[in-house]
């Protein structure tokens, strides 16, 4: 079900869904919250099974560098992403030229792969120029969660631990993940506070 009152502050926010390794099946919260707001539109990768975050980064960007060239003006962005996905928003945001940091304006990062097991931790170590909240898990087997904390302080976003829920994927069934509209809900008000 949607949240009703974030479905109407969504509406001044353009929303791209970022999924991980793999995409993201039609049980996973962030295909659910594609159907409950059609508006919400997937970054697609060409190999969903090849990690590459040069690769998946720069498709980011293009996507980016399209929509805004066709929409003028452009609204606010919003990254939703997930494990892969929130290191290829990172390595974006953190990427040469104003593009990016002129267009995001905020980014939910919900269990992000760890950057160590992906060797590239060297390209993602600053704070993000963005509102951005970090959502782990006491029990996530992609990164401990002292990890998890200790990026979501190098990218300067919000921690938001929300228990033992592994990779907070399909796998954990959380259906449509009210507490995850809660919390994206919660990163729209600090994007409008800015």
């Amino acid at each position: 079900m949607p949240n009703l009152s974030l479905k109407r502050s969504l509406s001044d926010f353009w929303v791209l869904i970022v999924p991980g390794l793999n995409n993201s099946g039609p049980q996973h919260w962030q295909s659910r919250w594609e159907r409950l707001y059609p508006a919400f539109e997937r970054i697609e990768q060409k190999y969903w099974d090849q990690p590459d975050l040069a690769i998946w980064s720069q498709r980011l960007r293009d996507v980016l560098a399209k929509k805004a060239a066709l929409n003028k003006p452009l609204k606010p962005i919003l990254l939703i992403a997930h494990s892969f996905g929130c290191l290829t928003t990172v390595h974006s945001a953190l990427a040469e030229g104003p593009l990016v940091k002129e267009l995001i304006a905020g980014a939910l990062l919900v269990a992000p792969a760890d950057p160590e097991k992906f060797e590239v931790s060297a390209g993602l170590g600053a704070s993000l120029p963005f509102p951005a909240t970090v959502v782990g898990s006491l029990n996530d087997p992609w990164m401990e969660a002292s990890e998890t904390v200790k990026w979501a302080k190098l990218w300067g976003a919000e921690y938001v631990d929300v228990g033992a829920l592994g990779h907070i994927n399909a796998d954990s069934q959380l259906g449509d993940w009210q507490v995850g509209q809660a919390v994206l809900a919660r990163l729209v008000q600090t994007v409008r506070a800015n």
